[in-house]
């Protein structure tokens, strides 16, 4: 019997467990609206109207996560893939792929794609990069860092605990992609 204020399955009040609902149906609402919820927080980060975001060539993945190793699929087209858990962009551009740090690395801010302009750019101070990362003006001192990846089948495989700075490895930085 549901007590007022607590049910039986632990939840406060809910209408899904006040109106009989199943636990599995209270789950995959629940799962639903916390997926919306992610989404438009990782929008409203990145400086997306829902307008904008229609319009840009940006995709939300959650890549497979294996030890120090997370996997995602090779982009089938030029554009950016954003892992808001892990915290990086994959970004395909002319027969290569970059996984990037989401943060502009003059303050940890996060960073945005301008389809426009095909260039992302820092929501603090609006450091400005290429689609490969390359800083082309505003308060950052370097290149956007990248991580060390592999190619693995159809699949690209990233070294969580290895990415490089331009500034303190410049041929590593440069090595630091994939062809396909």
């Amino acid at each position: 019997m549901t007590q007022m204020g607590t049910d039986t399955l632990g939840h406060d009040g809910c209408q899904a467990c006040t109106f009989g609902e199943s636990a599995e149906t209270h789950t995959n609402r629940r799962t639903f609206f916390s997926y919306a919820a992610r989404i438009a927080a990782a929008f409203a980060a990145l400086g997306l109207t829902p307008e904008a975001a229609r319009a840009v060539p940006i995709a939300f993945v959650d890549g497979a996560q294996n030890g120090s190793e997370r996997r995602y699929p090779i982009p089938a087209g030029d554009g950016a893939t954003v892992d808001r858990a892990a915290q990086l962009i994959v970004a395909r551009v002319s027969g290569h792929v970059f996984v990037f740090a989401l943060s502009c690395p003059h303050q940890n801010a996060p960073v945005k794609w301008l389809p426009k302009d095909r260039r992302f750019q820092c929501t603090k101070h609006d450091s400005q990069y290429q689609p490969d990362g390359v800083h082309t003006s505003g308060r950052a001192t370097r290149n956007l860092d990248r991580y060390v990846i592999r190619r693995d089948g159809d699949s690209i495989v990233v070294d969580l605990h290895r990415w490089v700075q331009s500034d303190k490895d410049p041929a590593g930085w440069a090595a630091a992609n994939v062809s396909v």
